[in-house]
């Protein structure tokens, strides 16, 4: 491992808005947070630039990033640090295993941007059937999945998911970039986001009720 990685990892379990699989956090973010205020994750976040984004637009909203990757998480954790965002945290955890760090009815909403499309491994996928009934387990019976992304075959398989499920699918926005929609959808971009639109990439968005 690299200098700076080992550098990163170490200033990342210094930060005072990190934790880690080793931290008892099941059942207890309205204590980590300090308040009652709606919790909404972020997974699979990298650089934490949605969670952050969210977090600076939406101050009554506690935002939570979870990725595996802690020298990515560093640069979140750093940034939300620098300015000042007390309602913004990241978990530095494998998402397979999100029950141990969530309580039932604990989360609010969930973001997924710009994941690994898995083309070869459907249920690796992060909307796949088996991962939708991980989240089940921790959100709320109205909870809804948002997810922005560049893959078509990311994309379209959600889509099989959301009907295979008898989910409702509350928006389809096949180009965020020319069609009408939410501010932080175009406002809001990810450090791969802006490599993909570079490329001349089409950006999707689909929001979506976890439950049936």
């Amino acid at each position: 491992m690299s200098k700076g990685k080992l550098q990163k990892f170490a200033e990342f379990d210094a930060f005072e808005n990190t934790l880690d699989y080793n931290t008892d956090t099941k059942g207890h973010w309205h204590e980590i947070f300090g308040n009652e205020n709606p919790i909404v994750l972020e997974l699979a976040c990298g650089k934490g630039d949605y969670t952050v984004g969210l977090a600076k637009r939406n101050p009554g909203i506690n935002y939570v990033g979870v990725d595996i990757k802690g020298n990515r998480l560093w640069r979140g954790a750093k940034t939300a640090t620098d300015e000042g965002l007390s309602n913004v945290r990241f978990l530095r955890i494998q998402i397979d295993f999100i029950e141990k760090y969530f309580a039932e009815n604990e989360v609010s909403h969930i973001w997924i941007t710009f994941p690994d499309p898995q083309p070869a491994k459907a249920r690796k996928r992060l909307t796949s059937s088996r991962f939708l009934a991980h989240y089940r387990t921790i959100c709320k019976s109205d909870a809804q999945i948002h997810l922005k992304t560049d893959s078509d075959l990311f994309y379209e398989s959600t889509l099989e998911t959301i009907q295979e499920e008898g989910l409702t699918l509350l928006e389809n926005i096949q180009n965020v970039y020319t069609q009408p929609c939410a501010a932080e959808l175009k406002e809001i971009q990810t450090f791969y986001e802006n490599m993909w639109l570079k490329e001349g990439r089409t950006i999707k968005f689909l929001r979506f009720g976890l439950n049936p």
